[in-house]
């Protein structure tokens, strides 16, 4: 039984730059590194330090706020450094590889039987308890809670985003298992959304799961815009929403003993003269991921994750656990003389000012990371609502997370959003405000406070 999620609220931004579908060898990195900031929430205890060994698969840190959920490292070698910033707090992690590895393994023979605290306890030692995500807050899950139904979707509608098929290429086996994985850990439901013009998925084969076809423009593949049609958070409630890559990586371990952490990337934009699919290592130095492709000389910008939500990153920065595709586009230093004033028919904007991309909807566009203005007052405006497909007033969420007011925040929705779900409004905002960072910082006042 399936049920169709359509929205019609919503914005394609159609851009030059996907990625083939090829897949390279990414070469392998002499560093890796672990950036515990990109586990959002988690505050890192280190169990290894500078100058330890340590094996692929074996703890280097753990959350402060729950010894159980541990981060591990991806190949094995010896730690270098552990870079700190203000207040010593903990950068990045740095190893050096060896060049023959060795990897823990884990006895995970009868899984299927085992309680759940001991599968839990499996999960959070091999260090896959991270994949696991829970709504509210966009956080990594508590393992002492329960969802009641977990989401994967397997829909990436973001610009240029990397094809879902593409990332589980060659673990298509391994889905099911991780699919039995999932239900182990959640009385409800598992619900998997899939592009609804895509017959030929992998996803479709999945047994156990409720599928939901997918239409509409851009935020149709985000879990949120999933939620909201097919299972309502309430406040108290929890809602875990996984990866399909991570789906895939999780039933191989359970199949092997041993963590893969390969992963297959998109490497594509407008800055990419061959853009495809590498497969390489987390935490992997990005020079390394991004190496055999051509790129255009110019000042680029490297973007971990799609053009709309992802970071910035240098390229002696490292793969994030969370990143399947490294977006390279162009830095946008560059201002138009009265630009505001006279017609631009290569730019895009939702706006019938003085562009013209409402007369070429199919027209793919160039778009550099240039703001086109500064911060100013927040505009009061019905342009985020028309592009906003929650049922939400995103301003007044917005504002009340300026102010902090909790109360007004729980009654507004707060509980029902990522910040992903707010890089549509941040793209067209008149007013060039970071609205994911608002929201963010909104989350972890939710998070203190209310718990």
């Amino acid at each position: 039984m399936s049920k169709d999620i359509r929205i019609r609220k919503g914005l394609d931004i159609k851009l030059v730059g996907a990625a083939e579908k090829t897949i390279s060898e990414s070469r392998f990195s002499s560093q890796y590194g672990l950036v515990p900031d990109d586990l959002h929430g988690i505050i890192p205890r280190l169990i290894k330090r500078e100058g330890d060994s340590v094996r692929a698969g074996e703890a280097v840190y753990h959350a402060k706020q729950d010894e159980r959920v541990r981060v591990v490292s991806p190949v094995s070698g010896t730690i270098r450094e552990v870079r700190r910033g203000d207040k010593r707090k903990i950068l990045t992690i740095i190893i050096d590889a060896h060049r023959e590895q060795d990897n823990v393994i884990y006895d995970t023979t009868g899984w299927q039987s085992a309680s759940d605290e001991n599968f839990k306890k499996l999960l959070c030692d091999a260090g896959l308890w991270m994949f696991i995500k829970q709504r509210p807050y966009d956080v990594v899950a508590n393992p002492d809670t329960s969802p009641k139904s977990i989401f994967i979707s397997a829909y990436n509608s973001a610009p240029i985003a990397a094809d879902v098929d593409m990332l589980v290429s060659g673990k298509e086996n391994f889905l099911q298992i991780g699919i039995q994985a999932l239900k182990k850990l959640t009385t409800g439901k598992i619900h998997v959304t899939i592009d609804g013009s895509n017959q030929n998925s992998v996803f479709r084969a999945l047994q156990d799961v409720e599928i939901h076809n997918a239409y509409g423009p851009h935020p149709v593949g985000n879990v949120s815009t999933h939620i909201a049609q097919v299972d309502p958070l309430n406040k108290g409630e929890f809602i875990w929403v996984v990866a399909p890559e991570n789906v895939a990586a999780i039933g191989e371990f359970l199949s092997t003993g041993q963590v893969n952490f390969e992963r297959i990337v998109a490497v594509n934009g407008a800055q990419v003269k061959n853009p495809g699919y590498v497969k390489t290592r987390i935490g992997s130095k990005i020079s390394d991921v991004i190496a055999g492709f051509d790129l255009v000389e110019d000042e680029n910008r490297i973007v971990q994750g799609n053009p709309l939500s992802g970071s910035a990153v240098e390229q002696d920065g490292f793969l994030s656990p969370y990143t399947h595709q490294l977006a390279i586009l162009e830095e946008g230093n560059d201002y138009d003389f009265f630009g505001w004033n006279k017609p631009q028919p290569n730019k895009f904007s939702v706006l019938r000012a003085n562009m013209f991309s409402f007369l070429t909807p199919n027209k793919k566009y160039n778009l550099n990371t240039n703001l086109n203005g500064e911060q100013r007052a927040f505009v009061l405006n019905s342009v985020y609502e028309d592009i906003f497909p929650l049922d939400i007033y995103p301003v007044h969420l917005m504002k009340s997370c300026i102010y902090k007011d909790i109360d007004e925040m729980e009654k507004l929705g707060i509980y029902e959003v990522a910040p992903e779900d707010f890089a549509l409004t941040e793209f067209i905002c008149v007013s060039k405000l970071p609205h994911q960072q608002i929201v963010r910082e909104g989350l972890d006042v939710m998070i203190r406070e209310v718990g």
